[in-house]
């Protein structure tokens, strides 16, 4: 008779996560196996511009943004996948629409010069940190004069560095 609360309450911690909608049962049996999972506008929003502002279309508050967005989530009830979405966007608004630069011809340089400066900032680090250490060793060397102790002061360190053995 003890069993029946425990499993109850068993039966109730494992199914809560699932009614909460933590767990997304249904999402896994709307897919068929290796398909892939249906985008949602906030995702598009987040790559996409608007075409008037030239700003994320998830930040744009405008009539056309509001027309894309409504474009986009027909897109997506008719069940298009994130790349036939945005190919339909460029063919109705033009690769302004697109955020990312394409990754071909001259746009590629959207892409490698920043990398090519990192590389390059790097390198000259590289290069650089070990001469700019070395000469700093240098200057301190030379600011800091040499300085002998006198034959009473020699004495006075031995004396006291004797007490210490």
């Amino acid at each position: 008779m003890r069993r029946a609360p425990i499993r109850l309450l068993v039966l109730l911690a494992c199914t809560a996560p699932i009614a909460a909608g933590a767990v997304p049962v249904a999402a896994g049996a709307a897919t068929a196996p290796g398909a892939k999972p249906r985008t949602t506008l906030p995702v598009i929003e987040r790559q996409v511009m608007c075409v008037t502002c030239k700003i994320p279309l998830n930040v744009a508050q405008s009539p056309q943004a509001d027309r894309e967005r409504a474009f986009i989530q027909g897109l997506i009830d008719n069940g298009r996948t994130e790349a036939q979405i945005k190919d339909a966007l460029v063919a109705q608004y033009g690769r302004a629409a697109l955020a990312l630069p394409s990754d071909h011809g001259f746009d590629i340089a959207a892409y490698l010069v920043p990398l090519a400066a990192f590389i390059a900032l790097v390198t000259a680090l590289l290069v650089l940190l070990p001469k700019w250490r070395r000469h700093a060793r240098a200057q301190a060397e030379r600011d800091a004069p040499e300085q002998k102790l006198s034959a009473s002061d020699t004495a006075r360190l031995d004396a006291d560095l004797s007490r210490f053995d």
